[in-house]
């Protein structure tokens, strides 16, 4: 998969894609791979470890360094992003209005009511939750 979602996500940029696949059967000398460590204990489930297992084993046959990192703090990265989700959904959010962009409400009273009720109309409930 590569390129840009335009019917999925309006965030994507509308650019040409790299041509990835002609580097696909490339050596990968020198080139070094960070291992988390955070990310390679307790709740990495079994199969999915001995899957990475065997990709890192195919990456270093390619001639990859494999070196353990350490990224601190990756204990907030849950909490951080609800944080930041619900205000980052918001503003993503604040153009579908019904002015110029999506859904407008059939019946309102003033400007601040389409919005209400425009949003109230055209986000499900997981979106107004969050926002």
């Amino acid at each position: 998969m590569c390129g840009p979602d335009l019917d999925r996500d309006s965030t994507s940029l509308d650019v040409p894609a790299e041509d990835y696949s002609r580097t696909l059967h490339d050596k990968l000398d020198g080139l070094r791979i960070g291992l988390p460590k955070e990310f390679f204990g307790a709740g990495l489930a079994p199969d999915v470890r001995a899957a990475i297992d065997v990709a890192l084993k195919d990456y270093e046959k390619l001639g990859a360094k494999l070196v353990e990192i350490s990224l601190p703090r990756t204990e907030l990265a849950i909490p951080v992003y609800y944080i930041i989700a619900p205000a980052e959904a918001s503003s993503n959010l604040s153009r579908f209005d019904g002015v110029k962009f999506g859904h407008r409400a059939d019946k309102y009273g003033d400007l601040l009511d389409m919005y209400k009720k425009t949003r109230a109309e055209g986000f499900g409930d997981e979106v107004k939750r969050r926002i």
